[in-house]
């Protein structure tokens, strides 16, 4: 796994890819830093000697950092039992609409959500279906059939034997049922204006007729902030929600940004982000809304919004 090389330039070079393997393992950022700057600080307290024995480090920072994580989603299941209300994960907005840099010039330490490839990998469709996974299986799963890591190497983090390996790829990959493989519905950008306009003229005519009659939302607030804490089942069900939501929050925005690389809005009021919602859109209608409303998830997207904030023309008042 990974690269040889020992220099700063290889070391650093091979951060993108930990933070990238870590962020789909864990499906948050703020758990996927932690974890790479974990496998560092062992790296580094190596003495010399052991690290020159070490003929990829790549190879080796990208296992301790595939075990941290590992680690981490075993206790999750735990911390996660305790949540209040439904998990999702981490939203990220596109970087191109950050305002900020990374690199040479750049006018701070760059953010670790920088450097993660935003594809069908990351979507949070595809991350929620990773949570249905068990840990073993999600390492085995995200490292080969996603990073195309051999099974003999992930033997190494797991444990286990590549052929129990394998079996554990394979049955994840039952549970994924294709969802990675599942193209990004064609006008799916027009579907969520269609939404997004509805929404704000909280009209439930127009909601129930882009939502899918077996629509389903799931909204995430941590217990930090107001959320409906079981999923809301059906497109009459969710279209009447989101009104009501929309009448006991006046001046709320509605914005189309990409989250996770996928069209998607945010809701915010006051120039405050409030809502970031995440869909699956099949046959020209939703039927899949994924609400993240915990603050603690949402700090990116603050940034986000304030360099958006002067541009008066991407937002409407609902």
């Amino acid at each position: 796994m990974g690269t040889v090389g020992t220099s700063a330039d290889d070391m650093a070079g091979e951060q993108r890819q930990l933070i990238n393997v870590a962020y789909r393992l864990l499906g948050s950022v703020t758990e996927a830093e932690d974890a790479v700057q974990d496998a560092y600080a062992r790296w580094y307290a190596l003495p010399r000697s052991r690290q020159e024995e070490i003929l990829s480090p790549g190879a080796w920072l990208t296992t301790v950092t595939s075990r941290i994580c590992l680690d981490l989603l075993g206790s999750a299941r735990a911390r996660r039992e305790r949540y209040v209300g439904a998990w999702l994960p981490e939203p990220l907005p596109d970087r191109t609409e950050w305002g900020h840099t990374s690199g040479p010039g750049a006018a701070g330490p760059a953010d670790p959500a920088d450097q993660i490839v935003l594809d069908e990998s990351v979507s949070v469709a595809f991350l929620v279906v990773l949570e249905s996974m068990t840990p073993a299986e999600r390492v085995a799963f995200v490292l080969h059939d996603v990073f195309r890591y051999p099974f003999a190497e992930i033997a190494d983090v797991l444990g286990r034997t590549p052929a129990a390996c394998k079996q554990l790829a394979a049955s994840a990959r039952r549970r994924a049922g294709g969802a990675r493989s599942r193209p990004t519905e064609t006008g799916q950008a027009d579907v969520v204006r269609h939404v997004k306009e509805a929404w704000e003229s909280k009209d439930i005519a127009a909601l129930v007729r882009v939502l899918n009659p077996a629509a389903v939302m799931t909204a995430d607030g941590g217990g930090n902030v107001g959320a409906v804490l079981r999923p809301v089942e059906g497109g009459a069900r969710i279209a009447q929600y989101m009104v009501a939501i929309a009448d006991k929050a006046p001046g709320l925005e509605l914005l189309e940004r990409s989250v996770n690389g996928m069209p998607g809005l945010v809701a915010q009021r006051a120039g405050v982000v409030m809502t970031v919602a995440a869909f699956e859109v099949t046959d020209g209608r939703v039927t899949r809304i994924w609400a993240v409303r915990n603050p603690e998830k949402l700090r990116r997207w603050a940034r986000e919004s304030g360099n958006r904030s002067g541009s008066r023309s991407d937002r409407v008042s609902s």
